[in-house]
């Protein structure tokens, strides 16, 4: 308890610090990871409680980027994540070589070397993604392709690197073992997920049980990870397989909504293990040859992955913000490091250079996307022909643009679905009721299966790009706390219209930046006196003004605070 609170305060102020002098966040989690670290002064965590925290960060994080995709979606990036990413291991892998006359090195520990610069940070690269809001572009989804191949190649370069020098008796056999047992957990994940998850996740998520529903995602991720972890496979492959599995089902975004707490929260904790691993006087000595590796890895990576992506045809545009967000050093490489200075295949004072690099390229990774426009504009510049046209944008985004936000289907959000579908007006509909979210999607109505009050579920029905947003749920406080999320987004176009439960959350919503409020309880008084009134004799048109003029003074005086 007492590591992990001091990891979680050091996390905090370190990213506070950072955020401050307008730095990556990243970097202040690892500078607080030294400074609470064995090599310098002061209160000091023990590194094996933090890096078993961190764990279940790379578990998390992984979980939530395979319920991001769908086994469909993979197929569709099949050829360029795999051709793309091994063409990316071997060719980066041989930069290893040109390392050789710089540090002294035999023929197998070059290669050793280029193997673990060559593998990128699953966790850098798609928190990077995430921040610049391009993890669903199709550079994005490239890059993150092109990580699952070198996730796939994190277990056969274990095996193969120590046979280099002779360290493994029967490296083949090994392979194939790891293979089978690879193929293994891909059937047995997919088999059991698309029968048995669907199922249990349907039976729990139903409404007063969303702590049956959050242990139920949180034993999925944890415990398929550690199934493929004993196999001798990756824990981080293993709980991508689980969040592909939830990606198939109804529940795909009320789970990543549910996980990014978690996520957030042990992620943080690997950088901060990552930055306990650091030496800094150890790591200032070497400075001389970290700065060339550095420079080397950044251009001869970014390149290497740009090429790869290239091959397989897509644009320029396409392979140039791709292969720059794979430049980040990868959290597999400090396992692949540290099992060579185990097995003497690997000096152990290149261990920090590598974590040199690592810590270099994750504090460039930031600066390195926003680079991205700029040396796009620059290379259609060249005097190359056909260049320019190749250097063309993005395949469009797929997210709805311009449409209603419908929270919640009951009576009201009914009714405003069904108008807006009679004249072939876009809208999604966000819902918490599985039965509903069913039989929605069985009548082919876009709708997002999660709490309208959460901002990862607002973010995934494109609030961004919306023109309206209902709020007709009828919990006061997630009407509140999802209008106030609105408002946040950068949306200037976006009107709010949400129900209110009485006059006291009238004024609730008007200070959270509701455009229209409605009553429903006042709204059916007025229709009464509509009929009362016209069975009076009272004409149409006076109605009409009677019932405008109660309206606009009722909230115009419950806005100013009058009245009861």
């Amino acid at each position: 308890m007492l590591d992990l609170v001091l990891a979680v305060i050091a996390a905090f102020a370190g990213g506070v610090v950072a955020q401050r002098l307008h730095l990556p966040i990243i970097v202040g989690y690892v500078a607080a990871g030294v400074v609470i670290g064995p090599f310098t002064p002061g209160p000091t965590a023990n590194a094996q409680s933090v890096n078993t925290l961190a764990e279940i960060g790379v578990a998390f994080l992984m979980f939530a980027l395979g319920a991001e995709f769908s086994f469909g979606e993979l197929r569709s990036l099949g050829r360029v994540s795999a051709l793309g990413g091994f063409l990316q291991i071997g060719a980066s892998t041989a930069l290893g070589l040109l390392m050789i006359p710089l540090l002294g090195l035999s023929f197998s520990q070059g290669i050793f070397l280029g193997a673990v610069l060559a593998l990128s940070s699953t966790i850098v690269v798609t928190r990077t993604l995430a921040a610049r809001g391009e993890l669903q572009t199709l550079h994005g989804r490239v890059a993150i392709g092109m990580l699952i191949a070198q996730d796939l190649c994190v277990v056969p370069l274990a095996i193969i690197l120590p046979a280099l020098t002779g360290s493994t008796i029967s490296p083949l056999y090994d392979l194939m073992l790891t293979a089978v047992k690879a193929l293994a957990v891909f059937l047995g994940s997919y088999v059991i997920g698309v029968r048995a998850v669907p199922w249990l996740l349907g039976h729990v998520a139903v409404p007063r049980t969303r702590e049956l529903f959050i242990l139920g995602v949180v034993g999925l991720a944890l415990g398929t990870a550690v199934v493929t972890a004993l196999a001798g496979l990756s824990l981080a492959l293993g709980a991508f397989l689980a969040g592909l599995v939830v990606a198939e089902s109804q529940f795909r975004t009320r789970v990543i909504a549910e996980v990014i707490p978690f996520r957030d929260l042990f992620v943080a904790l690997f950088f901060v293990s990552m930055g306990m691993l650091i030496d800094p006087p150890v790591l200032l000595s070497q400075a001389g040859s970290l700065i060339p590796i550095v420079a080397l890895v950044v251009v001869g990576k970014a390149v290497i992955a740009a090429g790869s992506v290239l091959v397989n045809g897509l644009p320029a545009r396409t392979a140039v913000l791709a292969g720059l967000s794979l430049v980040p050093v990868g959290e597999f490489s400090f396992v692949l490091a540290e099992l060579g200075a185990r097995s003497g295949s690997f000096p152990s004072e290149l261990f920090e250079l590598v974590l040199g690099t690592a810590l270099l390229t994750i504090i460039l990774a930031p600066f390195l996307g926003r680079a991205g426009p700029l040396l796009l504009r620059l290379l259609s510049r060249l005097p190359i022909e056909g260049l320019a046209d190749r250097v063309e944008a993005d395949l469009p985004d797929e997210s709805p643009r311009r449409h209603a936000i419908i929270c919640g289907y009951g009576r009201v959000g009914r009714e405003l679905a069904d108008a807006l579908g009679r004249r072939n007006l876009p809208y999604v509909v966000i819902e918490h009721n599985p039965f509903i979210v069913s039989e929605l999607r069985e009548r082919g109505v876009p709708v997002i299966y999660g709490d309208a009050s959460n901002p990862a579920v607002l973010d995934h029905a494109g609030l961004a790009y919306a023109r309206i947003l209902a709020i007709l749920v009828p919990d006061a406080d997630a009407v509140e706390l999802a209008a106030r999320h609105a408002r946040q987004v950068k949306n200037h176009r976006l009107a709010i219209i949400a129900r209110a439960v009485d006059v006291a959350h009238i004024r609730r919503l008007h200070a959270a930046g509701v455009s229209a409020v409605v009553q429903p309880e006042f709204e059916a008084g007025l229709e009464v006196i509509r009929h009362v009134l016209h069975s009076f004799g009272i004409t149409e048109p006076e109605l009409g003004h009677i019932i405008a003029g109660r309206r606009v003074a009722f909230y115009r005086q419950v806005a100013g605070g009058e009245g009861t």
